[in-house]
């Protein structure tokens, strides 16, 4: 690639689009601001941008193909001389071999450098310093709530999953940058704050400090005098939703009763193949334990179906397992060999007619499951943090039950002349139920 002029970057306009989990949109909003201190300003579109960035996914086949399309459709859409950038999880795992199958794109940016892409891309030249890209200042945020990423990187070997083979061992960042991001992000608007992590629950763990996530919700809750509503706690790993997590999660006013297992599946036989730890069982027990403790918590997971050497009863126990514990969301995936993993050499693969149909089936017993959790909330009295408007101009925002951009929402119907700013927390009355959305009016 031609270099550019150390002034290359007068006038000009940047877009990024990104794919994936919302550890990616952390990402993606350093990746802005490394832009923004570089003197490139946001573009109105993708179309009328000179800088245009995609921070890929590589998760599952099904991600990866999507980044591809997304790139492709981005680079016919880009105005002539305008860069196309690659980056992200995606860049980072397959490097030279993504380049050479995707010509489109003129550069290929991994982790390292995702914090220099001006010196990179438009001037052609490795940057003088790596910027830390998880430190860097975020931008204002576009809606009442936004990802902080409290480490990156995974300590675990899970038989199915990728990650640490391109995201490297965890390293968890310190209280006081996090504490401060929070602070910045609810100065500039942010009411709802959802932490994430490969591991969130063994925050602190790689620097000899395990346990740290509580006290850290600790050191965030005064925040609330300031404008924080919510703290959110993303992908927790069973074995470690215990005390004190628990009771401080569910001691504190700011952190919502939310929580995300990830469970992967119920049978215990099958979770020894893929390491992971647990059982339907004690998976029911944690649940239970919860509940009976906070009656109003909100639970959610996400299954793999068709790993290798899952059998038709191991089948039938996640079944079971979900008609028994009765989770509000519940998502479920099908096994995807990934490269360098150890269940990617695994034998007693499951058809692809079998594993569509396993698939269908815990769909139907989940999902009148969530539409039972729904509709029992009609006639309750609920709070609502307001997230906005939606096409129709009527108010939308969620409970606690609801994470952003993964669950349901409440629209605030019938409210009349009501109107709330985003981020404010409202009390509203549940009149009804549409698919895994509320419908509900402003109390007066």
């Amino acid at each position: 690639m031609v270099g550019m002029p150390a002034d290359s970057t007068k006038g000009k306009q940047f877009h990024v689009e990104t794919l994936g989990c919302p550890k990616n949109a952390v990402d993606s909003d350093k990746v802005v601001a490394s832009l923004l201190a570089d003197g490139l300003t946001p573009a109105p579109s993708a179309a009328e941008a000179d800088l245009v960035v995609v921070n890929t996914c590589a998760f599952i086949d099904a991600a990866r193909q999507e980044s591809i399309d997304v790139a492709l459709a981005l680079s016919d859409a880009r105005k002539p001389g305008a860069r196309l950038v690659v980056t992200g999880c995606m860049a980072e795992r397959y490097g030279d071999e993504l380049a050479a199958a995707l010509p489109e794109a003129d550069a290929v940016v991994g982790f390292a450098d995702e914090g220099a892409l001006v010196d990179v891309v438009m001037r052609g030249r490795k940057p003088a310093g790596v910027r830390d890209l998880l430190e860097l200042p975020r931008p204002a945020p576009s809606a009442p709530w936004a990802y902080v990423k409290v480490a990156e990187g995974c300590d675990r070997a899970c038989a199915f999953c990728a990650i640490p083979s391109f995201r490297g061992k965890q390293r968890s960042r310190a209280p006081e940058a996090i504490e401060a991001e929070v602070r910045a992000l609810v100065e500039q608007g942010a009411a709802e704050i959802v932490l994430v992590a490969q591991d969130l629950a063994w925050y602190g763990r790689d620097a000899g400090e395990p346990g740290s996530l509580a006290p850290l919700l600790r050191r965030l809750d005064p925040l609330s005098a300031h404008g924080l509503a919510r703290v959110r706690l993303l992908y927790l790993y069973p074995s470690e939703v215990k005390d004190p997590l628990v009771s401080t999660m569910l001691e504190l006013p700011s952190v919502v009763p939310y929580f995300d297992l990830s469970l992967q599946h119920a049978a215990p036989g099958l979770l020894r193949s893929m390491k992971r730890w647990g059982s339907g069982e004690r998976f029911s027990e944690i649940i239970a334990g919860i509940r009976a403790e906070q009656p109003d918590a909100a639970f959610r997971s996400s299954f793999i179906v068709g790993f290798p050497g899952e059998t038709e009863a191991d089948h039938e126990v996640l079944l079971e397992f979900l008609d028994d514990v009765r989770l509000d969301w519940a998502g479920f995936f099908a096994f995807s060999r990934e490269d360098g993993t150890a269940a990617a050499a695994m034998s007693g693969g499951v058809a692809d007619l079998l594993l569509h149909e396993r698939l269908r089936e815990c769909s139907e017993v989940q999902e009148p499951i969530t539409a039972a959790a729904r509709a029992a909330l009609v006639g309750c009295e609920i709070d609502v943090l307001v997230d906005g408007v939606d096409d129709d101009d009527v108010m939308v925002g969620r409970t606690h039950r609801e994470a952003p951009e993964i669950d349901g929402v409440v629209r605030l119907v019938g409210s009349g002349d009501v109107f709330a700013r985003p981020g404010a927390v409202v009390r509203a009355i549940v009149c009804g139920v549409e698919g895994p959305d509320l419908d509900a009016k402003v109390s007066a």
